[in-house]
């Protein structure tokens, strides 16, 4: 099975999850759900795993912890604790896509010659985490880390301009734009303003961040998506 068909499973899987969890059924969601990732690693790692180095290594532990959090924050419906497990999940893999475009080799344009890249995402933040603040409760050291984090590993992807080509520039950071646009979403919908299909915007966003990181980082060694 080639790569296309394999990505058609994919985006097909995110679809039914989003559809099984709008008419709530809750169980087959859950299984469904679990799906996603795992097809995501297979497309990912059946392209690299004659040239594994630590980078792939790195970005496919970053999609084993984030399968973690996916489902451990679908079962917080049964326990609230399930929503900090899933937290620390996607913050682990958050680190490693981090450590990832931070290590590429190259040049680091941000720290030398486009530091003021960095301010619209610091602002961002700061409206983001000031509309937040009140709702947090408990969570409010929790969530102010994991935000930090999350806009460093988007300010990582940012900063691999002149690390590497393009193509792959250009999807990793649509990839992380969108990434930090769901978990947003996660927090608005969670601890400030619920809003209508929420879950529609939130999956379609993060099962399409993670698919163009992880083919974005492919095209970093120009590995062809056969």
């Amino acid at each position: 099975m080639n790569t296309r068909s394999l990505s058609t499973i994919y985006f097909s899987i995110g679809i039914i999850f989003i559809a099984l969890e709008t008419i709530e059924l809750t169980w087959p969601a859950i299984v469904v759900k679990a799906l996603i990732i795992p097809v995501l690693i297979f497309i990912y790692y059946r392209l690299v795993w004659n040239q594994l180095n630590g980078f792939h290594r790195t970005i496919l532990s970053a999609f084993i912890f984030s399968w973690f959090g996916d489902v451990t924050l679908q079962l917080q419906q049964f326990n609230d604790l399930f929503f900090m497990i899933g937290l620390f999940c996607f913050l682990v893999a958050q680190v490693l896509y981090l450590i990832a475009f931070f290590s590429t080799p190259g040049r680091n344009i941000l720290f030398f010659r486009k530091i003021y890249l960095v301010l619209p995402i610091l602002l961002y933040g700061t409206v983001l985490l000031y509309f937040l603040y009140d709702g947090l409760g408990d969570m409010r050291i929790p969530v102010i880390i994991y935000a930090a984090v999350i806009l460093a590993m988007l300010t990582a992807a940012l900063n691999r301009q002149e690390k590497v080509n393009r193509k792959s520039y250009i999807l990793v950071l649509i990839g992380a734009i969108l990434f930090v646009l769901s978990d947003s979403m996660i927090a608005i919908d969670k601890f400030a303003y619920p809003f209508l299909l929420a879950r529609v915007t939130i999956m379609t966003t993060y099962i399409t961040a993670q698919y163009l990181i992880a083919v974005g980082c492919l095209k970093q060694f120009e590995i062809q998506l056969r």
